[in-house]
């Protein structure tokens, strides 16, 4: 007997058809003598409706009643799931993420996992019951709850797999698994059969939405292994785990991040410190930075580019004037195009590859960002997706 964790995106569940389909997969699962915890989304659209509803009443909720609000669309899904597996003859029971023992920090909306008090599913998991649970979701110190933030049910699912010490964690969303690039958008995309913890994070950091770059991160720390799938067809997906390599580099995916701000600080003070000065301003603010970017100083000055999510663009650039002596300047109409890959910087011509690909097509490349795994460039927003077709195809050619 094996213990496998199943979780289930918003589409899975968007109407009542889905969810008997969701519930004949996990009774499969159960049949076949597994014992079954499920993390469920709320179904379709349903948050942000509730995001809607809260906009109609004010522009500036709190952030404890939005998790308040927010919280409600898991409960919908988890209690509906278990009512169609009920139906169909089999033992089920839905918890909320606190019933669930999901203890978190007191960040609203976007609170971190501090432990999983788990007695509450092994009680129920000894009772033979499918145990449903609400993801997205927990409770902080004052008894208040909680929700961990965009893509917070992969990471209750990873979350809960750990604390259960689960055989398996299956992520079922509307695609096969994890491709090469966006099959919906890139012609000759491949699924691939597996990929390692380090290559997934970084694609699902990079703008991959096929997996949450917290719950990637949370398999590789405690060992889950993940496999991606779709709730749709009964084919096999991606495994995720630690996939053993010889030294041949190989490209494992191109995505693009079209959630991208470059902000520039032009005749910065070329004196030691400030750099530190201004990053240590965003990280106060939790504001998070990604490519960098710092010219030779002459005459007294530098400037220094980097980007951040267009969700903090404004209050970082807000910041930074109330500190800073220079101009400063923000562009959102850019996107980050990455290639992603074990061991490129142990192998020459990779960076040109990718480059000779984009000027191929005139894209020009406004900075450019490497790591041992993983090349990205920004470039002009509305190049983005016709960029990401022609390094896919020079990297991975058509058969």
């Amino acid at each position: 007997m094996s213990l496998i964790v199943q979780k289930f995106g918003g589409s899975s569940v968007a109407n009542a058809d889905r969810v008997r389909n969701v519930a004949k997969i996990i009774t499969d699962t159960y049949k076949a003598g597994n014992d079954v915890v499920v993390v469920v989304s709320a179904q379709g659209d349903t948050t942000d409706d509730l995001i809607a509803k809260a906009k109609e009443i004010t522009n500036n909720p709190s952030a404890r009643e939005m998790d308040m609000l927010l919280a409600s669309g898991e409960q919908i899904s988890i209690s509906l799931l278990a009512m169609a597996i009920k139906e169909m003859g089999f033992p089920s029971i839905s918890l909320l993420g606190w019933q669930a023992g999901f203890n978190t920090s007191s960040a609203y909306g976007k609170a971190r996992i501090h432990n999983i008090k788990a007695d509450r599913l092994r009680t129920e998991l000894g009772k033979r019951n499918i145990v449903i649970v609400a993801g997205f979701q927990g409770i902080n110190k004052y008894d208040d709850l909680t929700t961990l933030g965009r893509g917070g049910s992969d990471t209750s699912a990873v979350a809960i797999a750990a604390a259960l010490r689960a055989d398996k964690c299956q992520i079922f969303t509307d695609v096969e698994g994890v491709f090469t690039a966006d099959p919906r958008k890139v012609e000759g995309a491949k699924k691939l059969e597996e990929i390692t913890y380090d290559e997934m994070l970084e694609l699902a950091t990079l703008g991959a939405q096929v997996l949450n770059n917290r719950s990637v991160e949370m398999a590789k720390k405690y060992n889950v292994e993940l496999e991606v799938l779709s709730s749709l067809t009964n084919k096999p997906g991606t495994i995720v785990k630690e996939v053993a390599k010889m030294e041949k580099m190989l490209v494992r995916g191109v995505t693009k991040d079209t959630d991208v701000a470059r902000i520039s600080l032009v005749g910065l003070s070329d004196t030691p410190g400030v750099a530190f000065r201004v990053f240590d301003k965003l990280a106060a603010k939790n504001i998070n930075v990604d490519v960098i970017l710092q010219s030779v100083g002459r005459d007294g000055t530098k400037d220094i580019s980097f980007t951040t999510s267009e969700d903090n663009a404004e209050k970082a650039v807000e910041l930074l004037s109330e500190m800073l002596d220079c101009k400063i300047s923000c562009d959102t109409d850019i996107a980050k195009v990455s290639v992603v890959g074990a061991g490129m910087e142990s192998h020459p011509g990779t960076a040109a590859k990718m480059f000779e690909a984009l000027y191929g097509i005139d894209v020009n490349i406004q900075m450019i960002s490497t790591s041992e795994i993983k090349i990205s460039v920004l470039i002009d927003k509305k190049d983005a997706d016709r960029a990401v077709s022609a390094v896919h195809k020079a990297f991975m050619p058509e058969e």
